[in-house]
């Protein structure tokens, strides 16, 4: 699905926007997950569009104005050589425009003029969202969602139709996870102009007093300023990733901490101050919530948090996204995300982020994709009736599982792994159809059957091509440093990467 961004202006109603646009009203209900016809000067409004037909009365800067975009971008699109048009002319629509910085490092500055200060500096390949332009200067958008100019001859003008999907991608970034599961930082190194985002998965809320954080791994201060920099060089949002898994004690123990912390206002405002402190001691751009394990009881005080933590954070200027467990109704689902109300969880953080691997692989499970298509689709329906489509991230493993049938237990692989098994046992790799996953049987020396389901370029295609039919943000993948190598080439030729 592709829309344009429409900002209500004054006397808008969403019967004159449907009319200006030529769109059935249902639409924009729909898409924007209005529950009524009250808009506000300022919103902005997700309007379906295919293409532009051209009126009498037409010319090139009204029509730039009213769907929002730059001149360059209707003339790049559409291989335009001059300003002229005709009646009825069919324009393609760029939904997406963006300026590729192709100089060894780039200023970008406070205003359109080299008198105004330089606000931040970045690297060849960074991509920038283009906002507007004029003769020499383009005004685009940072990580941080500050606007700045750059000198127009310092990069390269990219506009975008719906030849390819625009998505998001956001990559889950984590330490070590002993010999077999690698550290994120190469995958980050070699693939960030292919991010829009990354919550680096390095702090939990303490086990000895809920209010305060604590380190989650072996790292120093200097190593996290280090790769937050690197980011920032190349325009991508960097995110403090606080979390409440892997205790001593297990599931049992991360309720009980979590409970401690959300308890009172109180309990959760210290945890709030020291949330932003550690985004401001870091310097990252904000913060990636993901509670997974809370006492249905606790369910209202988990809304409250989030309400809290995004009015705290709104204040300073700060990104909150929610990794949140998947559910597919407002019926009681299963225990694990039944305390989470999309609805009132939705409206206040700035990206939900709904984690989809948990179709199988949990225990018991049995053999199956850690991420179906199907799975992907049923939950992802659901979320779009609680929020606007535009704040969804659909959260999809890089990994798999390998499912030894006779002693029931299954194992973590990375796609290297994986491959890895498979050569070993001479099998050869099944897409399956049905699920838009990869799998393989074999049998070990000690004559248990296995399956093992996992992903692959392909299946991770898939899941893109779907997030963008749903007209969704995007995809967030856990985690870097376990997938397949190849998806990064068919993300730079398949996909346009969207900030932010």
């Amino acid at each position: 699905m592709y829309t344009i961004k429409y900002v209500v202006k004054a006397g808008d109603s969403i019967y004159s926007i449907a009319r200006k646009f030529n769109v059935d009203m249902n639409e924009i209900f729909s898409i924007n997950n209005l529950s009524n016809s009250n808009i506000s000067i300022g919103q902005i409004l997700e309007i379906p569009m295919e293409n532009y037909i051209v009126k009498a009365g037409e010319s090139l800067y009204t029509i730039s104005k009213k769907l929002n975009v730059p001149i360059e971008s209707l003339m790049i699109l559409n291989n335009l050589e001059s300003t002229n048009l005709d009646i009825g002319q069919v324009l393609k629509v760029p939904y997406y425009s963006e300026i590729i910085v192709d100089v060894d490092v780039a200023n970008i500055r406070l205003g359109p003029s080299m008198k105004f200060d330089i606000m931040q500096q970045v690297i060849r390949g960074a991509k920038l969202p283009v906002m507007a332009i004029d003769e020499e200067w383009t005004k685009i958008e940072l990580f941080d969602g500050r606007n700045g100019f750059i000198k127009n001859n310092l990069g390269n003008l990219k506009a975008y139709g719906k030849e390819k999907p625009i998505s998001a991608i956001l990559g889950y970034y984590s330490l070590e996870e002993g010999v077999a599961l690698p550290s994120s930082y190469d995958s980050f190194i070699e693939n960030k102009n292919e991010l829009t985002e990354v919550p680096m998965f390095m702090f939990r809320i303490s086990g000895d007093d809920p209010t305060t954080i604590e380190k989650f791994g072996n790292f120093t201060n200097k190593y996290v300023e280090n790769v937050i920099e690197i980011g920032h060089r190349s325009n991508v949002k960097m995110l403090a990733l606080i979390h409440n898994l892997l205790y001593t004690g297990g599931v049992a123990k991360a309720k009980e901490v979590t409970t401690a912390m959300l308890s009172s206002k109180e309990s959760r405002a210290a945890f709030i101050e020291n949330t932003i402190e550690l985004v401001e001691g870091y310097g990252f751009d904000g913060v990636n919530i993901d509670i997974e394990d809370v006492e249905i009881e606790d369910s209202n005080k988990l809304t409250s948090f989030f309400k809290e933590l995004a009015e705290a954070l709104s204040k300073r200027g700060y990104y909150l996204s929610a990794s949140v467990p998947s559910r597919v109704s407002d019926e009681d689902f299963n225990p694990f995300s039944d305390p989470f109300d999309y609805g009132e969880i939705g409206k206040v953080v700035d990206e939900f982020d709904v984690m989809l691997y948990n179709e199988h692989g949990w225990p018991g499970s049995g053999p199956g994709p850690v991420v179906s298509i199907g799975w992907m689709e049923r939950v992802l329906r659901y979320a779009i009736t609680k929020m606007p489509r535009s704040k969804i991230m659909a959260a999809v493993s890089v990994f798999g599982f390998d499912f030894n049938l006779d002693t029931e237990k299954n194992s973590y692989v990375t796609f290297d792994s994986a491959m890895n098994l498979a050569n070993k046992y001479n099998k050869e790799i099944i897409f399956d159809p049905q699920t838009k996953t990869p799998y393989f049987k074999y049998i070990d020396e000690e004559g248990n059957n296995h399956e093992v389901w996992f992903e692959n370029n392909e299946s991770i295609k898939a899941k893109i091509d779907l997030a963008s039919s749903l007209g969704i943000k995007g995809v967030a993948l856990w985690r870097l440093g376990m997938e397949d190598e190849s998806m990064w080439n068919m993300v730079r030729e398949d996909v346009v990467v969207k900030r932010f």
